[in-house]
């Protein structure tokens, strides 16, 4: 790490001449990979507000480790955010209601009952900062959990990329030819959930479904290939975070908001030349 340190005050940039700067830095280096995996993914089966759902949840899974009196609310996070995305995944496939409506009903239920646990223990002001999130407090124990994260997806990515890449695309094809279709939907969402939970600290709650989306949007405007859809979500991710740093350090703002600013922005500019690319 102190090598990385020395190499990034070596960079004309002023701002890396703080250690939480640096690590910040870093975070995006790890949370943009990660993201343009699952953002591909979840814009592919129509997903979109899935990560929004699980990131609402965080405030139940948050109220539920108050309740438990645990130190790390990480913990209940990451309970309470995969035991959510496994009932959303089986409600759905019943068919009862679309996918939108089913996301939407769990993801205003869940918020609304982490807001009541933490109003009724006094303890909702202290965790408000989830909200918005703050980049400039990640810890170096918190990147080493974001890239042990980051590996465990590109290791589930290199074994099950054609089975999750053949269900998004349909799953009565993939069924027939052998996919277990229920299970990899269920290693997609719990790993959704798992990469939203250990990032809301980073980006919060109201800005982690658009970070994890808008990259991959803006990338499948422009791309033909699943190859160069992948890489150059990446290629956006880190663009968008990186700039969005660069400018929330030099203009006083909010860093998460103004990630998601510059991931907008490459949608808006890629969306026109998207319809003369196809």
């Amino acid at each position: 790490m102190h090598v990385i340190y020395s190499w990034l005050e070596h960079l004309p940039f002023t701002m890396f001449q703080f250690d939480f700067m640096k690590n910040a830095f870093l975070a995006i280096l790890l949370i943009a990979p990660l993201f343009a995996l699952l953002g591909t993914m979840a814009v592919n089966n129509k997903m979109a507000f899935f990560s929004d759902a699980l990131g609402h949840s965080a405030f139940t899974g948050i109220g539920l480790g108050v309740l438990l009196g645990l130190d790390q609310p990480l913990i209940s996070m990451l309970a309470f955010g995969i035991f959510l995305s496994l009932v959303i995944t089986k409600v759905k496939a019943a068919n009862m209601a679309s996918s939108d409506t089913i996301i939407s009903v769990f993801a205003s239920a869940s918020m609304a009952l982490g807001i009541v646990i933490l109003a009724g223990n006094g303890g909702f002001s202290k965790y408000s900062a989830y909200l918005v999130g703050d980049i400039l407090t990640i810890t170096t124990s918190d990147l080493m959990l974001l890239l042990v994260v980051l590996v465990i997806v590109y290791v589930v990515w290199a074994l099950c990329y054609n089975q999750l890449l053949l269900v998004s695309i349909n799953r009565s094809l993939a069924a027939s030819r052998g996919v277990r279709v229920v299970l990899m939907e269920n290693i997609f969402v719990v790993l959704v959930a798992v990469a939203v939970m250990v990032s809301i600290r980073a980006i919060g709650i109201l800005m982690i479904n658009s970070l994890l989306i808008l990259p991959a949007a803006a990338a499948r405007n422009v791309t033909k290939s699943a190859r160069a859809y992948h890489w150059l979500t990446t290629i956006f991710g880190l663009l968008s975070g990186i700039v969005g740093l660069t400018v929330s350090y030099y203009g006083n703002t909010s860093g998460g908001a103004t990630m998601v600013l510059a991931a907008a922005v490459l949608f808006l500019v890629t969306y026109p030349l998207g319809k003369r690319f196809r």
